[in-house]
């Protein structure tokens, strides 16, 4: 395999509030040019619109699983992990002198994994490339790109449990987070009741409808959010208590309790800059116990183990014929800290055709 590191590559690390993804934003738009990757279309979205703020609509473009708006002379992309033009797709979309990866941390995830790692070991920018996550990634980090300056960005506001509540007790400017549609709905109808209204934000909703609820929120128009797990990916919310109505999700393939470093991914949300945040439970219907002390000790100390392996799958692939591709799509990566990514749909639906 090639050496990934080259000199000018730089790994900001550090727990969710601490201004990594404002600070790439920054030095993106010091250049010339600028490809910046996101793990959720929401969060692309969000951010192409303050680089239009910045630069000009006519200057910046987002590429997304569902949208895609590209100005021909534009300088400047956002996009999500997977519709980074890495390989000289989306025509002069190939070249940028800023490259940053939001998230990396996300290479750890059996799904989506591989798409992170590729990003991470191969998508550069001419003059600097940032990459952006949990310190749980600074160990894998040294390891695979011996050469990048690892850059420790600290919490500036204290995160605090604050216990369990009842939802007609929530403090204002609560954001609840559920892990499914119908939850979501039934949280945000419960509020509607008793406190008098709630936005909703999840990736089901159209971008129009979920940037109006969002915009709701920040005016004041109402005082609760209901979320999924995507207010954990960096959503710029003026948020002062995290409340979970469940501690379990499904992942793709169970449902599981959230590890340690995806409650503090959430509930990091709480606060600001300098402004103290809270975090707590509304009673999970599941029954799945509420925080123990020693997760909230973590999450407050932002204590997690390090990542110890990512999820790789051969990203250039040839094309020359089937069999050939078959065999790169299940080749097994050669590094230590690099692990298989698990056969997807798209390799069983190729050895499937190959086989008729």
């Amino acid at each position: 395999m090639p050496s990934y590191a080259p000199a000018a590559l730089k790994a900001v690390l550090g727990p969710t509030n601490t201004g990594k993804t404002h600070l790439a934003i920054e030095r993106m738009c010091g250049h010339s040019s600028g490809l910046m990757g996101f793990p959720l279309r929401l969060l692309a979205r969000e951010v192409y619109e303050r680089v239009v703020r910045i630069k000009g609509a006519d200057q910046v473009a987002l590429l997304t699983g569902e949208e895609r708006i590209a100005p021909p002379g534009a300088r400047y992309v956002l996009a999500t992990a997977e519709a980074m033009p890495v390989r000289g797709g989306f025509g002069a979309f190939s070249d940028f002198a800023f490259v940053a990866v939001d998230e990396i941390q996300l290479a750890a995830d059996p799904e989506r994994g591989h798409i992170f790692t590729d990003r991470m070991l191969n998508a550069r920018g001419r003059e600097e490339t940032m990459l952006l996550g949990s310190a749980s990634m600074a160990p894998l980090v040294r390891s695979l790109l011996p050469k990048a300056e690892i850059v420790s960005r600290p919490r500036f506001s204290m995160l605090r449990y604050g216990g369990p509540q009842k939802l007609s007790r929530l403090p204002r400017r609560c954001a609840v987070v559920a892990f499914s549609v119908e939850e979501v709905y039934r949280v945000a109808e419960l509020l509607r009741r008793h406190r008098g209204g709630a936005a909703i934000v999840m990736g089901a909703l159209s971008p129009a409808t979920r940037n109006a609820q969002v915009a709701m929120f920040e005016a004041g128009e109402v005082d609760y959010l209901v979320a999924t797990d995507a207010i954990g990916m960096g959503l710029n919310l003026n948020v002062d208590h995290v409340a979970f109505a469940s501690l379990r999700k499904f992942d793709g393939r169970r449902t599981r309790r959230l590890t340690v470093a995806e409650m503090a991914q959430i509930a990091g949300r709480a606060g600001r800059h300098q402004r103290d945040g809270t975090f707590g439970d509304v009673g999970a219907a599941d029954g799945e116990p509420a925080f123990s002390a020693e997760e909230i000790e973590r999450i407050e100390e932002h204590r997690f183990d390090p990542v110890e392996q990512i999820f790789w799958r051969e990203a250039d692939l040839p094309m020359d014929d089937v069999d050939t591709l078959i065999e790169a799509l299940m080749e097994r990566p050669a590094r230590p800290g690099l692990r298989a990514a698990p056969e997807s749909i798209d390799l069983a639906v190729l050895q499937y055709l190959a086989d008729l």
